[in-house]
């Protein structure tokens, strides 16, 4: 599926299963909570922080997988709602970002 299949989609599920979008400012919030669930599993996945059961932990990664997948929907709702095109932006993103870094990531001694 593209970026952009994925905002019509999104965009259909909304009008006919979800009845409408919420408003920009309550998805912003819905997105910060669930990039806050991402961030505690990655904590729990990768970082220092332990789970609280062996069942948890055993789930961790399809959680995760799920996750960022909430965030991608709602990040998605949110550039539907504010008619932003993501394979455009994402695209002049790269290229920002190609520019900008073409030869600083390369001289970074930090990551050599």
């Amino acid at each position: 599926m593209t970026i952009k299949e994925a905002q019509e989609i999104v965009d259909d599920w909304i009008n006919t299963i979800g009845i409408r979008y919420y408003n920009e400012l309550t998805n912003t919030a819905i997105l910060t909570e669930e990039v806050g669930e991402v961030a505690r599993l990655m904590a729990r996945i990768y970082g220092e922080q332990s789970f609280k059961n062996k069942e948890q932990e055993s789930t961790a990664k399809t959680d995760l997988a799920g996750e960022m997948a909430d965030v991608l929907f709602v990040l998605i709702c949110l550039a539907n709602q504010t008619g932003i095109d993501l394979t455009e932006a994402l695209q002049k993103s790269l290229d920002k970002k190609t520019k900008r870094d073409k030869d600083r990531h390369a001289n970074n001694e930090k990551l050599k």
